[in-house]
């Protein structure tokens, strides 16, 4: 079972390999890793976002869609309507769920009809194409889903994308969105053509081609995305890229042409733009399941790399009630195809120790190749994953690049040979302290605190980190410099000391009068921090990024959380139940702020760093509405729209949705058969309000 502790590390980490991941994918064209082992990075962020809501981070991987387009020759374009991604699915199970989802968001009974379409994923690059008056005006790749690249002079040389739509029903404005992609058969042509380049230029030079270093896509996709991100559309016109549609963005006000997915598809389809040949519509799980077979068994012979089926609400009136979560809608969900396994050795085992002193074994492989990639790491989680796996240095194992962490163990193929046991350490392998696992929790920890190099290191770049105080220029090489020179000895309080350091810093190797002054302007520019961020970056256990957030909510400053994390500590009830009051802070946030102002360095560190820096007082924006900064709570039966929806409702409009009525609830919104709830709520004076009530609230806020 995940501690509190090791979600909000492997969130951390999680957090930092999607967006190198992102970045690579969608800005660099560069993939470093498999779909299947993004897919399940992802998903396990999902999972622990879950599992853990009040450690969800301010740059969850969850909230973002693409990556920020890199610097660039193309000029940006700011979508009308955002471009979004899409949920993932692996299981028949899932897909159920998310049938069962909908139709509780709806409030939809089982037996009532609920059409969904299906069609397969193309992996390509997502692309938004404008029609003016009929006419393609503007073409941009998504980008970060707000702002991606004008590539409209290269899609001129896409045949399958038409400059004008055909028929006389076109809008004013309609804007398609699909897929560029590039066959397999293209793909191949392309690489060999780039390689026999570099053995004419070598031969020109008279050297010995490296073919290893000879540049070439490393799939389909990337070669799309290469290809179509030019600067010289001349480039993208020697590229056979391809484009099918399966969907839209802005339309002209009352324009869509259609009141299902299935028919505004088959209108772009009428207007000269290809979609999908295997799109089909669904009336139930069975016949969803049953296009996904279908499409799978047929993937070996189609011409194009797709990696899973879509589903999509057929409804557009249902699709507009569903809405949008974070960076995908609710109607809509990617059925993915089951990953690769692999076998390999498993040549040694290291120990890496984190931030908060958790020992992670981690295994070295031999180098294999799983779904195009090559995998030579592996995370062995802790000391019970190695005694449940049985694993051993020079094991032969199987690797699956899905599942809850990827790469990921799932067998052990040599355990019943007879060899010595691996011996997980007793002392910490950076600063010798002893190393020892909680009562009731699985991980070992060192023992050694801010006297382990190893946590000091981690300590201090969780800090400057971006979710935290996010300090440009004190990058992981400069913490370590810094570190090994003694000038952070004491911890956070010392960055905003450096300044005392610079004349040393000047006369070092790497540092001019520019970089030094402009490390110690962003170090300046912090004096000022946002107090959740500060908190969250002194890496309190259990206390991430939302926790923080939650706890600033309710105490407004620093000192008045100390006060009351002390007081509770020293069994002051009124503060513990202040505290636990707050969503998502139970007894094991509470014990662990307590721990923290309980010991002496601890208080040391927290008044030195408060000493040197100023955070304001933490006050919440909130929309413009009549329930903005209100706690809601809904009770009894809603009869036009499911609790989830009501909530959902009732975050867009600023307010929080509880579940429980106490007397900080400002309005209770009760259906039909609202009972202990309701009655609580009138012995307090709160004002009630019916579902009808509600919904001019909601309209009134537009």
């Amino acid at each position: 079972m995940t501690s509190e502790a090791e979600a909000a590390n492997e969130l951390m980490r999680l957090a930092r390999a999607i967006a190198r991941a992102n970045k690579a994918y969608h800005a660099d064209d560069a993939p470093e890793m498999s779909d299947a082992e993004y897919d399940a990075l992802v998903r396990r962020n999902a999972e622990l976002e879950a599992e853990f809501p009040h450690l969800k981070r301010p740059d969850s991987p969850s909230d973002a869609v693409g990556h920020e387009v890199a610097a660039s020759p193309l000029s940006k374009v700011t979508h009308e309507v955002r471009m979004m991604s899409l949920d993932n699915a692996f299981s028949p199970e899932e897909v159920a769920e998310f049938l069962a989802r909908v139709r509780r968001f709806l409030a939809l009974p089982e037996d009532a009809p609920l059409a969904v379409t299906a069609e397969d994923k193309i992996d390509g690059l997502s692309c938004s194409l404008r029609y003016e008056h009929g006419k393609l005006v503007r073409a941009a790749t998504r980008g970060d889903g707000l702002v991606g690249e004008d590539v409209t002079a290269n899609v001129a040389h896409i045949p399958d994308i038409v400059q004008e739509l055909k028929g006389k029903d076109v809008p004013e404005v309609f804007e398609v969105r699909g897929e560029v992609y590039m066959e397999k058969s293209a793909f191949a042509a392309l690489n060999e053509a780039l390689m026999d380049e570099a053995r004419t230029a070598a031969e020109v030079k008279g050297e010995e081609l490296d073919e290893a270093k000879v540049r070439q896509f490393a799939n389909p996709r990337n070669a799309a995305a290469g290809s179509l991100r030019q600067k010289d559309a001349s480039v993208t016109a020697q590229r056979p890229l391809r484009f099918w549609a399966h969907g839209w963005g802005a339309v002209s006000e009352g324009a869509v042409p259609g009141e299902s997915q299935h028919e505004v598809v088959r209108k772009i389809a009428s207007w000269g733009l290809p979609v999908s040949p295997d799109f089909r519509l669904c009336q139930s799980l069975d016949e969803m399941l049953a296009a996904y077979e279908a499409i799978r068994e047929g993937r070996p012979g189609l011409p194009y790399e797709i990696d899973g089926v879509v589903y999509k609400v057929d409804r557009l009136d249902l699709q507009a009630r569903l809405g949008f979560v974070a960076k995908a809608p609710r109607w809509a969900m990617a059925h993915k195809f089951p990953a690769e396994r692999a076998e390999t050795v498993l040549e040694s085992i290291d120990i890496q120790v984190g931030r908060t002193g958790k020992l992670t074994p981690v295994g070295r492989l031999k180098p294999v190749l799983v779904g195009g990639v090559t995998v030579t790491n592996v995370t062995l989680h802790n000391r019970d994953e190695i005694e449940r796996l049985g694993v051993r240095e020079g094991d032969r194992i199987v690797l699956q690049r899905a599942g809850d962490v990827i790469p990921q163990v799932v067998d052990n193929l040599t355990r019943s040979e007879a060899r010595d046991p691996y011996v997980f350490p007793e002392r910490c392998p950076e600063c010798g302290s002893e190393a020892v696992a909680e009562e009731g929790e699985v991980d070992v920890r060192c023992t050694g605190g801010l006297i382990c190099k190893a946590q000091q290191f981690e300590r201090l770049r969780h800090f400057v980190s971006r979710g935290a105080l996010d300090i440009e220029g004190l990058g992981e090489k400069t913490i370590a410099e810094f570190l090994d020179l003694g000038w952070l000895d004491r911890g956070p309080p010392d960055i905003f000391r450096l300044r005392r350091h610079r004349d040393d810093l000047l006369g070092r190797e790497g540092w001019k009068d520019k970089s030094v002054e402009n490390l110690l302007a962003a170090v300046e520019s912090k004096r000022s921090p946002d107090a959740a961020r500060l908190l969250f970056g002194l890496g309190i256990r259990h206390v991430g990024a939302v926790t923080a957030r939650d706890l600033l909510k309710r105490f407004t400053t620093l000192p008045a959380l100390r006060e009351a994390a002390e007081k509770a500590r020293g069994g002051d009830e009124e503060a513990l139940a202040e505290l636990t009051a707050i969503d998502g802070v139970g007894p094991v946030v509470v014990e662990a702020l307590g721990d923290f102002f309980h010991e002496d360095h601890n208080k040391a560190v927290w008044d030195d760093l408060l000493s040197e820096v100023s955070p304001p007082d933490y006050v919440v924006e909130t929309k413009d509405s009549e329930v903005a900064g209100q706690t809601v709570v809904f009770t009894g039966k809603l009869e036009t729209m499911s609790r989830d929806e009501a909530k959902a409702q009732a975050e867009r409009l600023g307010a929080k949705a509880a579940g429980s009525v106490s007397a900080k609830t400002d309005l209770i919104v009760a259906g039909p058969g609202a009972g202990s709830k309701l009655k609580k709520a009138e012995e307090l004076g709160i004002r009630v309000i019916d579902e009808a009530e509600w919904a001019e609230i909601v309209k009134a806020a537009g």
